[in-house]
């Protein structure tokens, strides 16, 4: 076996646990943010229920007022059938009146409607306001749960990129530049594509190419001329480490 290739190995591992450990740093932040997110709908939510109660209040007083506005006008219409002298101005207000009084019942309906808008809104407002204190308490939570676990893996990774420094100083200058040409490569995602961002695990395929570059496998029967050629020059330089 060679010497190297415990070590190889070893170096995979962390470099694989370094870089989940890097997935997992840069997507916490956000989940911390749609938790965020999620309390400032609420709130917000909460803050438009209240300004349409508000709305909601100065439309049944301003129904209130037109109602007062035309009770005046039809008791000032009654006054003056007392000073009407024929029959025709007599019925004439009277159509009058019960116009006003027609304008009145319009105006009452829209009043409750109002009335039952306001306790539907009402009792929105008081079944979130039960809520609020508690859904600050959950996020506030979640999020010093995640802010903690971000923390704990960055000190972990930070383990892990020192210990990778003591391993990579351990390899042989041609192994780890052999390790480090393959491990540069690029790996083919499980789903089919290609791994995207900063943190790019570590792939089967690249695993198996790493531990092959170290301690590669025998040789075919009859190998090829140009593979003759290759192990050659590859021996001439002292690297038992394949072309990657």
């Amino acid at each position: 076996m060679h010497p190297d290739l415990k070590t190889a190995i070893e170096l995979q591992q962390v470099d694989l646990k370094i870089g989940q450990l890097t997935a997992q740093i840069d997507t916490l932040p956000s989940q911390i943010l749609t938790l965020e997110r999620q309390l400032e709908e609420f709130l917000h939510a909460h803050r438009n229920r209240q300004e349409r109660l508000a709305a909601n209040q100065k439309e049944r007083r301003e129904l209130e007022g037109e109602v007062q506005v035309i009770r005046q006008k039809i008791g000032k219409h009654k006054d003056q059938l007392y000073e009407v002298k024929t029959n025709e101005q007599y019925r004439a207000m009277l159509k009058e009146i019960e116009g006003e009084e027609g304008n009145i019942r319009k105006v009452e309906d829209q009043l409750l409607e109002k009335m039952i808008e306001a306790e539907e809104i009402q009792k929105a407002i008081a079944e979130a306001a039960a809520r609020l204190e508690s859904e600050k308490a959950r996020v506030a939570g979640e999020k010093a749960r995640l802010e903690g676990l971000r923390n704990a893996d960055i000190e972990e990774r930070g383990r892990l990129q020192k210990h990778r420094t003591e391993l990579a100083q351990a390899l042989s200058e041609s192994t780890l530049r052999t390790y480090e040409r393959v491990r540069a490569g690029r790996p083919v995602s499980p789903a089919g594509g290609r791994w995207r961002g900063r943190a790019r695990p570590e792939s089967p395929r690249r695993a198996h190419a790493v531990t092959e570059a170290v301690h590669p496998p025998p040789a075919p029967c009859r190998p090829r001329a140009r593979d003759r050629r290759l192990v050659a020059a590859v021996h001439r330089r002292g690297d038992r480490g394949r072309p990657a």
